[in-house]
């Protein structure tokens, strides 16, 4: 492995809270010359002194949040947390500011005047149409009185998300307990446990790797029942006013720019408007209603033996999911993770993508990154030694860290003045389970998939071959960016995929053919109960945006949680929770299934030429993952799939097909 940090990387062992301060503060000094020089010019406006000054502008802001901001989310030092809190709510109000610049603005649309820019071509053409189309929706058409309002909207509206998120990061709960009450977990769950203050306790967190396998195996029901109720009320004091202030701020911007919803704005810009959106959900809930009562009555038949006569719970369907599918499939999770040790997943997963993407990965020892627990890697196309990509894997729980996984960039790709092609880097952050005193970390099969998935959008971030920085890596099309990562899931349900990686920590045995067909089998196991749970997450997301900013959100959720056909867990707050709406995804969880419907349909390729085929993957690559927004994602979709898109694929899939 190559020993020292590539000089093109940041060295975040030298990370404090000063220093991501001053990052940030100089990249915004950087980002102002710059625009002020562009608004001041008083020559001639051409492409190269109006709008290219300001990519780098952009850039340099970008660059400062992977060096800065960025350190909210992943570092240990809690004052080196706030910090990185403070300067992410700097960028983005920097940013935000930027685009409401009436001195800026009369520059561009001067520009656009101009002959240069009517005879601008390709992404420098695209440039211009979406800088003008921002103006627009930063209401540079409204009066003075209500643009002052609209941004100080916009500034309110960044200052809720941050305190949001930065709450559900530094959130710490959990409960003790004793050997006992964790009957149902396996000895290896327990090792990895936290001790309790107590003596002969243990400490299961709101961290996924612990409450996940507690949900889905432990068998105090009680205990289930304390697990989520915490878990569901995690920061709700504090983020529950916050999320309804958004909304009802989300609402006035909406209101002031003329939509007459926020999710009319917010999806002027995606791929799907509000109706296409309700066509989905129509098309398949009542489908997925029927399936599911049925679902639901059969996992009630095997509770019954539990709890009589009394109904199915919220605390109690997963284990009784968990419980079914080891009686009629003979999958136990926790021998499913002996097969699936960390390491070897993550080296099977280059092996497939390198073989289906002409890549070759190598792990860089010397990782200068924020945490022991961060590994880097570089990316080469196949035969070189030219890197053209790094990314960093933070894939364990510990205090103040992200909670959820996600893919966060941190250098964007773009061609530079010099004509040199910057790589990207990008990180993987998640929460797989930690390795015990006596074992490696064993991913169980759902953790698999998540770090596919993950993967998927960091090769859509590290594969770009765009040259504009707006357009390169996965900054496409919200409802489209989750589909190379939708396409990656498949993967992982492969038999022939599984048998090439999947080998027992201890033993090195592959895993059973018989095992990986009763889990391929397993795969549909209460299908319908399991997207109903999506369904109620975009069918809320869209219930409080789509009105006028005055929504009882706690009712809200109790009536699209009544998709789930499950009673609603009294006395918890959801969606305080409920990260996807204060990160971007706010009118956009529908993302998820819209994106899934072009993910399936884009691996129906792969099924029927080869699932590991490097011509259909080479196509892939340079038609979808090389063109980031280069094009619309439409013209990404033809072009890879040689025809109009199809649903017949993600219909299929949820058993409503023919």
């Amino acid at each position: 492995m190559p020993g020292t940090l590539p000089a093109m990387l940041y060295d975040y062992n030298a990370v404090t809270a000063d220093s991501v301060t001053d990052v940030t503060e100089a990249a915004i000094a950087q980002a102002d010359a710059a625009v002020d020089a562009v608004v001041t010019i008083d020559v001639t406006r051409t492409y190269a002194n109006t709008l290219a000054p300001l990519d780098r502008a952009g850039v340099a802001i970008s660059d400062a949040a992977g060096r800065g901001s960025f350190m909210a989310r992943v570092h240990s030092d809690a004052d080196v947390r706030a910090a990185a809190v403070a300067a992410g709510e700097r960028t983005a109000k920097w940013g935000s500011d930027l685009i409401m610049r009436s001195d800026l603005a009369a520059a561009i649309r001067s520009y656009a005047t101009t002959d240069d820019a009517r005879t601008l071509d390709g992404l420098e053409a695209r440039n211009l149409e979406f800088w003008l189309r921002d103006l627009r929706r930063a209401g540079h058409d409204l009066d003075a009185d209500d643009r002052d309002r609209l941004r100080e909207l916009l500034q309110r509206l960044i200052e809720l998300q941050v305190a949001f998120n930065s709450n559900l990061d530094e959130w710490d709960d959990g409960i003790e307990m004793t050997r006992d009450d964790l009957a149902g977990l396996s000895d290896a769950y327990i090792d990895r446990l936290d001790p309790g203050a107590s003596e002969d306790t243990f400490r299961v967190s709101m961290s996924y790797p612990d409450y996940i396998p507690f949900v889905e195996e432990a068998e105090n029901r009680d205990l289930r029942r304390q697990m989520q109720f915490k878990f569901w009320n995690r920061a709700a004091n504090e983020n529950t006013p916050l999320l309804a202030e958004a909304v009802a701020v989300r609402e006035e911007i909406a209101g002031l720019l003329g939509y007459d919803t926020w999710a009319r704005y917010a999806m002027e810009v995606k791929m799907a408007d509000p109706e296409a959106v309700d066509d989905l959900y129509d098309s398949i809930i009542p489908g997925l209603t029927t399936r599911g009562v049925g679902e639901l009555a059969t996992l009630q038949d095997l509770a019954s033996l539990d709890l009589g006569n009394e109904p199915i719970q919220s605390w109690d369907w997963m284990y009784y999911h968990t419980k079914q599918r080891r009686l009629d499939y003979g999958i136990d999770q926790s021998e499913v993770a002996e097969y699936f040790p960390l390491d070897a997943v993550v080296a099977g997963m280059f092996e497939i993508t390198g073989d289906v993407f002409g890549l070759d990965y190598r792990e860089i020892e010397e990782t200068g990154a924020w945490h022991d627990d961060a590994k880097l890697y570089e990316i080469r196309n196949r035969g070189s030694e030219e890197p053209i990509a790094f990314f960093y894997a933070d894939l364990f729980p510990r205090e103040g860290k992200f909670g959820h996984a996600a893919c966060f960039p941190i250098t964007g790709g773009m061609r530079e003045e010099d004509g040199h092609y910057r790589p990207p880097v990008a990180a993987i952050v998640a929460n797989f389970t930690k390795p015990g005193p006596e074992s490696p970390s064993l991913l169980k099969h759902d953790e698999v998939v998540t770090l596919f998935h993950e993967f998927g959008h960091v090769l859509h971030f590290c594969l770009t071959e765009v040259d504009h920085p707006r357009f390169a890596g996965y900054d496409t099309e919200w409802d489209f960016v989750e589909a190379p990562s939708q396409i990656m899931e498949h993967w992982t349900w492969e038999p022939a995929v599984l048998q090439r990686f999947a080998r027992h920590y201890e033993s090195g045995e592959e895993i059973p053919a018989d095992l990986v067909e009763r889990l391929v089998a397993a795969r549909d196991q209460n299908t319908a109960l399991t997207t109903l749970r999506q369904a109620f997450l975009g069918k809320f997301d869209l219930a409080i945006h789509t009105g006028d900013g005055d929504v009882d959100i706690e009712q809200a959720t109790r009536d699209a949680f009544a998709l789930t056909l499950i009673p609603y867990h009294d006395d918890t707050h959801f969606a305080a929770s409920f990260g996807h709406l204060m990160g971007g995804y706010d009118a956009g969880y529908y993302g998820y299934q819209w994106a899934k419907v072009y993910g399936d349909d884009m691996f129906s390729v792969f099924s029927q030429e080869g699932v590991l085929s490097p011509e259909v993957g080479s196509r892939y690559r340079n038609e979808v993952l090389a063109r980031g927004y280069s094009r619309d994602a439409l013209e990404h979709l033809r072009a890879f799939l040689g025809r109009e898109p199809s649903s017949d694929a993600y219909l299929e899939n949820l058993g409503l097909k023919g």
